[in-house]
């Protein structure tokens, strides 16, 4: 599954999972370290190639991030990338300035050596994404420049014979419009690979690897609905069947049916070999929520209520041999776990293991999977496409689309809204392209007029942002005679609501979810 390996080493760039999933997208494994991993690591490793990311510091100055001149006598290909390229060249005896003219946004790039193994099929000027304050002044000896730009004399860098390659701009992201294509050049013309690394693969391996684990033991799965766990539990089914116990706590708030839609999916009516519980535990958390409006509260007693109720579900069960968690690898490297950018989140999926139910061991079959991989899996196994494709969502829920108490009445409102929102996005042909897009509920009162009386109702807040990472996010261009067309079915068709409004608001400075 992991015969071809690119590393990529992270020294703090935001851009460090872009560049991991554009070498995965041609089909070659790769996987993200911290800059300070230690090299004998490496060696031992043996990867087909490396990749240096960007980063936010001047590699001349003391403390900064940089990594040995041994990385670069390994006889393994490496790739600079902004500040990678800057410490490529430093490293290797070049020299590295404050640029004069600061570049950033999509600049013109000049190929000057287009038979560089890099640069092949790419046009003589292309469209590439800067974002650098310092640059390469002089070029590392034995060095030849094979791009630049206006403002930048070395836009890219080569010692071709040793497989050295320093490119000052960023071919990771979707604004660099040939980048794609220079990483896949990397990773195929210098580095070799063959590009064997590709889904059912990956499935067929891991359901053998999770059979040869488990053996004859028992196994727990908490199954959320949501793509991850679903797809991790339908990967431990195919692999030991009815060995396995997935528990799905109903909080009373999940999307509209949706508590239905997961049964149907993974219950006795199923199309899968595993023992399924569904506790209906919606009550017990409205009675939790009663009179809490702060949005950490909220989010403190929805995660508590779950942990007892689940824990609850697994003494009856007893103890099993391991605990499945639906753990995929942006929640790995964002703990801190697998590269150097700052730790964004301390997912429950990630650092310690739950100690309240009695396991010996636990296994997370998507920890290397990026999101979009997952889905991939998901499809692979013959999961419907309305789970795999199902829009992002938070663990509290609707908990966290309610602004203000949460009551049983506010989350029937908000299922209503946003069942219709997500209709009449999907018949527009949207629903794949937003990157998210659902209904809140505001806790803003006004008068309205409805037939021939005044009303005192709730105002819902529609959301539709498109993002790359779900780190930044901007509001995504609906159409306004849709959002005209769901403003009317949701004050005619769900009781409680007369206004309706669309949130533009970007991330930052808010945030994508409303509380």
């Amino acid at each position: 599954m992991k015969k071809e390996l690119i590393i990529v080493i992270d020294f703090g760039g935001q851009y460090n999972q872009l560049v991991a999933r554009r070498v995965r997208e041609c089909n070659v494994y790769c996987e993200i370290y911290s800059y300070k991993i230690d090299i004998e690591k490496i060696k031992e490793m043996n990867p087909k190639g490396i990749i240096l990311t960007g980063g936010p510091n001047s590699c001349y100055e003391p403390g900064a991030p940089t990594y040995t001149k041994e990385l670069f006598e390994l006889g393994i290909p490496v790739l600079g990338l902004c500040y990678g390229a800057q410490l490529m060249s430093y490293v290797l005896g070049g020299e590295v300035k404050a640029a004069p003219v600061r570049e950033y946004g999509k600049t013109e790039v000049l190929i000057d050596k287009t038979e560089s193994k890099i640069f092949e099929n790419v046009s003589a000027s292309t469209t590439c994404w800067m974002s650098h304050f310092d640059y390469i002044a002089q070029e590392a000896p034995r060095f030849e420049i094979s791009a630049h730009t206006a403002d930048c004399p070395v836009a890219a860098a080569e010692n071709a014979e040793k497989g050295l390659y320093a490119i000052q701009f960023h071919p990771e992201v979707l604004h660099t419009v040939e980048g794609t294509k220079m990483i896949n050049n990397f990773v195929k013309n210098v580095c070799k690979c063959t590009g064997d690394w590709k889904m059912d693969t990956f499935v067929d391996e891991t359901i053998k690897a999770i059979r040869e684990k488990v053996g004859d033991g028992k196994v727990l799965c908490a199954l959320s609905g949501g793509v991850d766990s679903s797809v991790a539990a339908v990967m431990l089914s195919k692999a030991i069947g009815s060995q396995l116990t997935c528990v799905f706590v109903d909080h009373g708030l999940l999307r509209k049916n949706e508590g239905d839609e997961v049964e149907a999916v993974f219950g006795p009516e199923g199309n899968y070999d595993l023992n399924f519980i569904r506790v209906n535990a919606q009550q017990r958390f409205y009675d939790k929520l009663a009179g809490v409006t702060e949005p950490e509260a909220k989010r403190k007693i929805i995660g508590e209520e779950f942990i007892r109720v689940f824990e609850e579900e697994a003494k009856k069960i007893g103890a099993v041999d391991f605990l499945v968690q639906g753990t995929i690898y942006p929640d790995v490297v964002e703990s801190g776990l697998g590269g150097e950018s700052a730790v964004i989140k301390s997912h429950h999926n990630v650092g310690g293991l739950p100690d309240y139910v009695d396991f010996k061991e636990i296994i997370e079959p998507l920890r290397d999977l990026f999101k979009d991989e997952v889905r991939k899996a998901g499809l692979e196994m013959g999961i419907p496409e309305y789970l795999v494709f199902r829009q992002p969502f938070p663990g509290p829920g609707l908990g966290v689309r309610i602004v203000g108490e949460v009551t049983e009445d506010k989350v029937r409102i908000i299922q209503d809204a946003d069942a219709i929102y997500r209709e009449e996005i999907a018949n527009i042909g949207m629903d794949r392209s937003i990157g998210q897009y659902f209904a809140g509920l505001t806790n803003m009162r006004s008068v309205g007029v409805m037939g021939d009386e005044r009303t005192y109702d709730y105002a819902v807040a529609l959301r539709a942002v498109n993002t790359v990472d779900f780190m930044t996010a901007e509001a995504a261009e609906i159409p306004f005679e849709t959002l005209q067309k769901v403003m009317s079915r949701i004050i005619n068709e769900v009781k409680g609501v007369n206004r309706v409004f669309f949130d533009l608001t970007s991330k930052p400075p808010g945030t994508i979810e409303f509380e």
